[in-house]
């Protein structure tokens, strides 16, 4: 089929990478890019961290739009979808290939009072402003942005408080265990963190806790996570499975539609099960197997996950995707600066008995040649020597058997 017009939902990374890796493959027919934000494509990471902070105050791309013939809609969201035709709040537009890569939207709580969430620019802007000594900050939720943005306000002098349903940070993402090694970061950086502390409503003035509970704050930010922004397809027949499910060449459901991005969530035979990946790592490499795969090729998107953050004066670095069940070992102190946790897989033999394990992910903080060396271990699937793995004298690179 001869491609003539791609249509890119979504004007964040991963729609304008999309529309770079098109033109760098010889893509020469019509292009547009649809974006609900006013803004042009910008960066999401430093937000909640330099940004936020002030030592930076723009993320923009930098894009050159106008050299790669992109018609860019601007405050223009998508509201739904028909055969072969994207629809806008302002028009229609038909399309060969449909590239959808709209995002995620923040999760709000309950309740009447005044709540902030952090996921656009503008967003992050009016939150910097409010920022103060001695302001009263609470912050729900201890993952990642809430751990960024706790970091970043204490440096402006505020008072701040991070509530965590859970019974560690970053539960969700890595798991108890994992999470309780920060717990001595936040008092060490004068931030309170309550811990299975789950929130009623977010009412003025503060907080509504379980029990009549009550914690005043001068500002609310909500950091539980997102939810893909996938409600403007309902009703098209694209199948939607925690966001736009797509095989292992990124394409949905319906024939000459694909997805890419914090809205995708694709096959992953590395890891055996279907994976969605908000992180910006997804937004810059999933879009060239997306190009691809719109002029004809057949390629397949099988990333070993990655993210960073900057939290509290350490650099944490993720890679993989561990599963409840696998084993957990350590390198280095974890009450030190710098350490590193692993998770391990056994993998078995064609007769049922165990082969070996392997490494599913990596946890490194400010050890960023484990990371590095991890993550190519986890690509390749190398079975590895546990004994070895836990000395942090040894580099990953040499824990292999054999």
């Amino acid at each position: 089929m001869r491609i003539g017009y791609v249509v890119i939902a979504g004007a964040g990374l991963a729609g304008l990478r999309t529309a770079e890796e098109l033109r760098t493959r010889g893509y020469q027919g019509a292009l547009t890019m649809i974006g609900a934000e006013p803004r042009p494509p910008y960066d999401r990471p430093p937000l909640t961290k330099k940004f936020m902070t002030g030592e930076i105050d723009d993320t923009s791309l930098r894009a050159d739009l106008d050299a790669l013939g992109t018609d860019l809609r601007l405050g223009e969201a998508a509201t739904g979808l028909g055969e072969g035709v994207l629809r806008t709040g302002k028009a229609e537009f038909g399309f060969d290939a449909l590239v959808i890569a709209t995002g995620a939207t923040p999760v709000r709580l309950p309740g009447p009072g005044p709540q902030r969430v952090l996921r656009t620019f503008d967003q992050a802007a009016a939150l910097r402003s409010a920022l103060r000594p001695g302001l009263k900050l609470a912050v729900v939720g201890a993952g990642w942005i809430g751990a960024e943005l706790a970091t970043s306000a204490a440096k402006h002098g505020c008072r701040v408080t991070v509530v965590e349903a859970a019974s560690a940070p970053l539960a969700g993402a890595l798991g108890a265990e994992a999470g309780a090694r920060t717990v001595p970061w936040y008092a060490a950086a004068g931030v309170e963190l309550r811990l299975g502390q789950p929130v009623e409503s977010v009412e003025p003035g503060g907080l509504a806790l379980p029990g009549g509970g009550w914690l005043a704050a001068d500002e609310v930010v909500t950091a539980i996570g997102v939810r893909p922004e996938v409600g403007w397809l309902a009703g098209s027949g694209v199948l939607l499975e925690n966001g736009v499910a797509v095989d292992e060449g990124l394409r949905g459901s319906v024939p000459g539609i694909f997805a890419a991005g914090d809205c995708a969530a694709f096959v992953s035979r590395r890891f055996g099960r279907r994976l969605r990946v908000e992180h910006w790592d997804s937004a810059i490499h999933a879009p060239e197997v997306v190009a691809a795969n719109i002029l004809g090729g057949d390629e397949r998107y099988d990333p070993v996950p990655y993210f960073w953050s900057e939290q509290f004066g350490r650099m944490v670095q993720y890679c993989g995707q561990h599963s409840a069940g696998d084993k957990l070992l350590w390198r280095g102190d974890t009450g030190g600066r710098d350490w590193t946790a692993c998770w391990l897989a056994g993998d078995r033999g064609t007769e049922g008995q165990l082969a070996g394990e392997r490494l599913t992910a990596v946890l490194a903080v400010s050890r960023p040649r484990d990371l590095l060396q991890g993550r190519r271990l986890i690509a390749a699937g190398t079975a590895v020597d546990p004994v070895r793995l836990a000395d942090p004298a040894v580099p990953l690179r040499d824990a292999t058997l054999g």
